[in-house]
């Protein structure tokens, strides 16, 4: 059983991508460790980068050569400042060198060591070789990015069965929904309960509580950025960023110097019911507009997808609960955060193994479960607002226009936080044993979906609005 932390699912990180960006970024930091382990960094002659499948075809898009080249150089996506990004990016190839693990300068040449091949790898449709020429000799090392940042090493003997094992260490470990309802009931306690009592056992609780701060600050701070953000985005649409003007037509006159002050100026503000839903896609904007931009947000399960939760956070804080605190933040994202990890065991939360319901469908239904225990729901009814959510974007593909975080992206965040309150609000007002679909089988289903979905539909901008939308009409 694979035992997964909230702090996994939960990573701050550099926009647009974590598969494509914030993955392979680590996929590099990997390959640097492994060749320091055994000896051989300080002997590398020169290197080359192959990208495969998906990775390749919207790499571009993606920024996945950026995020390479980071993180070959030894920057750290929690806390490079983004404003750095694109000097290093220009050093490397004014140069055509790069400083390895900012230790060794090599020669190094972006248009021809970053190698974008469309074929895709067996064991998974993100696939990313390194190689390097030592003694004259060439040695290779492959990864796979297969989302929300994680990234594993094929194994041979794995290879065949298309698996990995882990081992959990967890007091509670959870594989299913089933399993996690069979702890709350053993223990007559809350879903939010039983995670922190899994973390507790890695980790102090001190710990955990200043994590969740730094990712909640994180998330603040990129709604925050998103909204006070004008003109457009970066990639050639000429995509104009609509969370400003969305914000500046709601807020009014409210003072402020700081997110943490600007949230407070938000929940003192009289919120008219028709206003709500602006509201909420305005956060939601914001933080995928800074995403786009290869700001920094919180993979919440992707970054394709991290308007979601924190939009449905804030909704909380500003309409359901203006005395909100930490404690609310905490159980909020502990929840989140092990349902999403439910869905990465049972299914997918990468794009390009299963199309956009493995991320926005994902984030909803993490959001929903969230919101539906802050509002009071049974751990059944939590899990029945996951289901609800994630049933509502079964088949949803992933089709960027040129590859791109933006088209239809960005709206799709606001349109899973809208459908996550729905989906916590319908959870609410329903008998578990009225019930009909469990929440295990929408996650089997999801997964059944994925494998069934065409490989065209899985972030390769090879179909649908990809293909049928021209850039030109951008």
């Amino acid at each position: 059983m694979e035992c997964i932390s909230v702090f996994d699912m939960l990573k701050i990180g550099i926009g647009p991508s974590s598969s494509h960006t914030l993955g392979p970024w680590r996929a590099a930091e990997r390959w640097i460790a492994s060749l320091k382990k055994s000896n051989k960094f300080d002997k590398v002659e020169r290197i080359t980068v192959n990208l495969y499948g998906s990775l390749s075809l919207t790499g571009k898009g993606h920024a996945t050569d950026f995020a390479v080249m980071l993180g070959l150089s030894g920057a750290n996506p929690e806390t490079i400042p983004t404003e750095q990004i694109h000097q290093i990016i220009k050093e490397i190839k004014n140069t055509n060198s790069i400083l390895l693990n900012g230790e060794r300068k090599i020669t190094f040449k972006p248009e021809n060591e970053i190698v974008f091949n469309k074929k895709f790898l067996p064991f998974h449709s993100n696939g990313i070789q390194f190689s390097a020429v030592i003694h004259g000799r060439k040695t290779n090392a492959t990864y796979y990015s297969i989302g929300g940042g994680f990234v594993v090493q094929e194994e041979r003997k794995r290879a065949k069965a298309n698996k990995i094992i882990f081992y959990c260490t967890f007091p509670y470990p959870i594989e299913t929904g089933a399993d996690l309802l069979k702890y709350c009931r053993q223990l007559n306690t809350s879903i939010s309960e039983v995670v922190l009592e899994n973390e507790k056992s890695i980790r102090a609780t001190e710990t955990i509580d200043h994590e969740l701060h730094r990712i909640w600050n994180t998330m603040l701070e990129c709604m925050y950025i998103g909204c006070h953000t004008e003109g457009n985005l970066p990639g050639g649409l000429q995509v104009r960023r609509r969370a400003f003007d969305t914000y500046r037509n709601l807020k009014g006159d409210m003072p402020y110097n700081s997110p943490q002050e600007w949230l407070q100026s938000i929940r003192n503000t009289e919120v008219k019911f028709r206003q709500i839903l602006k509201w909420v896609s305005c956060f939601a904007l914001a933080v995928n507009e800074v995403n786009a931009a290869l700001g920094r947000v919180v993979t919440a399960p992707t970054n394709g997808s991290a308007g979601v939760i924190p939009a449905v956070l804030m909704y909380y804080m500003v309409i359901e609960n203006h005395e909100a605190d930490f404690q609310h933040i905490k159980k909020f994202l502990l929840v989140a955060g092990e349902i999403g990890s439910i869905f990465k065991k049972g299914a997918t939360i990468s794009a390009a193994m299963g199309g956009c319901q493995a991320e926005i469908g994902v984030s909803s239904a993490m959001a929903a479960a969230a919101l539906c225990e802050l509002l009071g729901g049974t751990p059944e009814q939590v899990l029945i607002a996951a289901e609800i959510a994630m049933e509502h974007h079964l088949g949803l593909t992933c089709d960027p226009i040129g590859g791109l975080v933006q088209i239809p992206c960005i709206e799709r965040n606001a349109m899973g936080a809208i459908k996550a309150i729905n989906a916590a609000e319908l959870a609410l007002d329903t008998n578990p044993s009225n019930a009909k679909v469990p929440f295990d089988k929408v996650v089997s289903t999801m997964w059944e979906t994925a494998k069934d979905m065409n490989t065209k539909y899985k972030e390769t901008s090879e179909g649908g609005l990809a293909v049928g939308v021209h850039l030109t009409d951008c």
